[in-house]
Formats: C-alpha cells, sequence, structure tokens
C-alpha cells in the first residue's frame, strides 16, 4: 500500500506535531451568535452565517440579521448547512425543513412539502440546479416543484451522538466531474450515470459512520470519519490517522485549501497537515469553546472556524476572533 502522497509506508509512527497554538475564548455576549454550524461566501461576495439564531448575512461590513426563517409552528431555527445554486439562490438546511434566499424573499419548505423530514442537516446543489437535502430520514431531491425521495442503504445509529439514526446523512458533495457524493451512517456512497456505488464496501472504510468527504485538486478524496481521517484515490484507500495518531480520533470538518494543506478537527482540537508536517492548534485547559462544527475558506483565502462559541478566523500564524463588530 502507498501512503496519501505517494510515498512508502512503512509502517512507523509520524508523530509530526511540531507545535501547539492556543486559542483564546472571549465573552460570548459579543459573538455573533453563541453557536454558529455553518458558513458560506456566496458568488457575490457576502459572507452568510447559519447560526440558532437564524442566518447573518455580512454585506461588505455590515451585518445583517435575516428575517423569515421559520418553523411551521412559527417558531425560530437552527441552521445546520448552506449552498448556493446556479441562480444565485442561497438554500438552508435547518431542524424545521430548508428555506432559501432569492434576493430578500425567504420561502421556506416543510415535510407538508413533500420534504421527507424536517430533521435537515446538510444542502447541496448541482451543476443542473436540483438541490440536494440530507436529513434524519435519508435523502431527497427538489428540482424547484417537488421533491423526490433519494434512495440510500439504511446503516446503524452511532450511539455516542445525542441525535442519530439509521438513515442520517451527514454531508453531500457533488465533485468536479459531477459525481455525487454521500456521507451517512450506513458509509460513504457515490452516485454517477444513474448507478449508486457503495464506496465504503469497495474500498474498505473500517467504520459505518462517514461525516464528510471533500476533493483536493490531485483527483483524490479526504474522508473524515468516526475512527479518523483517510485518503481515497483511485479505488485505494490509505488511513492517515494511524499515521500520525496512536489511538484513533473521531474527525469532524475538514477541508483542503488553496495551499494544499488539510485542516480538520478533533473533538476540541484543530489540525493541519501540510506535507507531512501536522500542527495542532489546542484550546486552552478549562475552557468549553469554541467547539468547531465548520472549518471554510473564503474568497480571499482567510481560514474560518465557526461553530459553538462563535466565529474565528486564522491569519497572519493567529486566531482572531470575528465578533459582532468584526473585524472583516
Amino acid at each position: 500500500m502507498t501512503s496519501w502522497n505517494g510515498h512508502a509506508n512503512n509502517g512507523d509512527k509520524q508523530n509530526v506535531i511540531k507545535e501547539e497554538k492556543a486559542i483564546q475564548f472571549p465573552n460570548l455576549n459579543k459573538q455573533i451568535s453563541g453557536v454558529i454550524p455553518s458558513i458560506l461566501q456566496d458568488s457575490k461576495g457576502n459572507i452568510w452565517f447559519g447560526t440558532q439564531n437564524g442566518a447573518f448575512k455580512l454585506s461588505g461590513d455590515s451585518l445583517i440579521h435575516i428575517d423569515g426563517f421559520k418553523s411551521e409552528s412559527g417558531k425560530g431555527v437552527t441552521i445546520e448547512d448552506i449552498a448556493e445554486d446556479k441562480d444565485g439562490r442561497i438554500w438552508f438546511a435547518h431542524h424545521a425543513g430548508i428555506s432559501s434566499i432569492d434576493g430578500t424573499s425567504v420561502k421556506n419548505y416543510y415535510k407538508s412539502d413533500g420534504l421527507i423530514s424536517n430533521s435537515t442537516w446538510c444542502i447541496e446543489t448541482d451543476v443542473n440546479g436540483h438541490v440536494w437535502i440530507g436529513t434524519i430520514e435519508g435523502a431527497c431531491i427538489f428540482d424547484g416543484q417537488r421533491f423526490t425521495k433519494f434512495e440510500l442503504p439504511e446503516g446503524k445509529i452511532d450511539t455516542t451522538l445525542a441525535i442519530s439514526s439509521t438513515k442520517m446523512v451527514h454531508s453531500i458533495l457533488e465533485d468536479s466531474k459531477g459525481t455525487m457524493w454521500f456521507s451517512t451512517n450506513a458509509g460513504l456512497f457515490s452516485y454517477t450515470n444513474k448507478k449508486l456505488k457503495n464506496v465504503s464496501d469497495e474500498v474498505g472504510i473500517p467504520t459505518n459512520f462517514v461525516c464528510k468527504i471533500v476533493e483536493d485538486k490531485k483527483g483524490g478524496f479526504w474522508v473524515s470519519t468516526s475512527i479518523g481521517l483517510f485518503y481515497l484515490k483511485e479505488n485505494i484507500l490509505t488511513n492517515i490517522s494511524k499515521m500520525h495518531f496512536e489511538e484513533s480520533k473521531g474527525t469532524g470538518s475538514i477541508i483542503v485549501d488553496a495551499k494544499g494543506d488539510i485542516w480538520f478537527n478533533c473533538s476540541r482540537s484543530i489540525y493541519r497537515l501540510s506535507g507531512e508536517k501536522l500542527t495542532e492548534y489546542r484550546i486552552e485547559e478549562g475552557n468549553y469553546g469554541p467547539l468547531t462544527f465548520q472549518i471554510y475558506e473564503d474568497q480571499q483565502n482567510r481560514i474560518w472556524f465557526v461553530g459553538f462559541g462563535g466565529a474565528y478566523r486564522y491569519e497572519n500564524d493567529r486566531f482572531i476572533n470575528v465578533t459582532k463588530n468584526g473585524p472583516w
């Protein structure tokens, strides 16, 4: 087997954590929101924050709270994921359905409109303008007129999480070739030419619980799971975590940045893998956050970390807490 970078894997543990950087945890009252599960920069340069208090839009230096995200009973929502379609509409997955914004108009969709579950966790748009929704009850597709269920195999309940199900879909990705990828509690699946493939079975991912998959510029994929980080290329799977950690660590959000570095998080620690150098950015002892839910790179190549405790940006080798007053 070859390792992810093409060099022979000699089986040695490459514990190459060179440094640790502490992240200061500030006053929650100053944050954009105490919980920010998601972030997206749209094609116009606006940055959207999905929070426990609905959505915030950063336009220039103005942070605007967007009203209109409501459950069927009229309550507010917590936004889990955000996507933009080919027409510039912004889509939001939340725990009371999905919503879209076209200009300033918010439209909410619920199970009563054909959505398979109001408990939605991820959302993705494809090149054809279809909206793919991952929920606690599986996946479905919205073509602008109606919702169609997308059948995926049933998996297992993750007993380590407060909310889980056998049909949970954690994330959906359309890759550069138009293939759709599904990270679920039944493993990793791909869908192309109207054929669904169980990638987990094919390459031997040793856990049912796949959190996220991202594509790099070399035609490979980084896979985040409950037992660690893997690299997949040409149907060869490499366990990256085993090369760097003595014990298995579940990984959550993950990105490949413009430099080709891999950023991912394990619980409250954030890691950057640059070549074979792994750097850990550790929260100081005794603090209760921030706990990163999503890592994101914006159009200025700034790395964002959002989650419990607010929003942070990594610039000039340090973390900046981004509050209601910026810095933007």
